[in-house]
């Protein structure tokens, strides 16, 4: 059985569309912002509902159901399974995936990384949003598998990313690998997280430019590497992250 999970609701209508065959999933997380604690899966996911209502109003229940049930379908994958991860490169998306592999690591599943690898290095970050039909199917024959090690690379990657350890980040993202691209880029951006996007959001209110879509345009274009929404750069402009 194909499995593929998707990294938002933006993709779900062109992937309909692509006759790609399978199982569809639909991560609707924001792991890179807010409480990733919990000692248990439904420790953590119920911290993480508890994280959303606050922060985006999204009911706990609707979270159960929406998006909890997406990740636990994953713990059911089985040997003779292929679960393809269609996540874009930049830190956003990479945590997301990193938890993922995490889960996966507990099943025998065969699990590939199929990623926008139509997209040039100026325009790395832009991730799957203008992708057609064709550029998913493209993507998908282009599909990675991921070894072993490096399923391991990004559990423990997300085990890192979970515990602030910029130390630690730092040395895993130097196993450069085809299966995470850019993952320098990456690594340094997770180390970075809890300084640098704010620092860059005041720089950029320090010039003078005080309209949001102005700010989140200007804040993609010299930080897109950390591939936050509207959502995460309103956070940082209230000092919420």
């Amino acid at each position: 059985m194909f499995i593929h999970v998707l990294p938002g609701d933006a993709q779900v209508e062109v992937f309909r569309s692509s006759g790609i065959e399978g199982e569809m999933l639909v991560c609707r997380e924001a792991l890179v912002d807010g409480d990733i604690s919990g000692d248990t899966l439904d420790e953590f996911l119920i911290n993480r509902a508890s994280f959303m209502n606050g922060a985006y109003e999204e009911d706990p229940a609707n979270y159960n159901v929406r998006v909890a049930s997406q990740f636990r379908r994953l713990l059911e994958a089985d040997v003779g399974d292929e679960v393809n991860l269609w996540f874009e490169y930049e830190l956003f998306c990479s945590v997301n995936m990193w938890f993922c592999l995490d889960l996966l690591s507990r099943t025998e599943a065969d699990i590939y990384r199929v990623a926008p690898a139509y997209l040039n290095q100026q325009h790395r970050w832009d991730g799957f949003g203008g992708a057609t039909t064709d550029n998913l199917r493209s993507c998908f024959d282009e599909r990675i598998k991921f070894t072993s090690d490096d399923i391991r690379l990004g559990a423990d990657l997300w085990q890192a990313f979970r515990k602030k350890d910029a130390e630690r980040l730092s040395t895993l993202s130097a196993n450069a690998r085809p299966t995470f691209p850019y993952l320098a880029e990456v690594g340094r951006a997770a180390a970075e997280k809890e300084t640098l996007p704010a620092v860059i959001v005041s720089e950029i209110e320090g010039e003078g430019i005080n309209n949001f879509n102005e700010i989140f345009l200007e804040f993609r274009r010299r930080a897109g590497v950390f591939g936050y929404g509207d959502s995460q750069v309103k956070s940082l402009m209230a000092g919420r992250l």
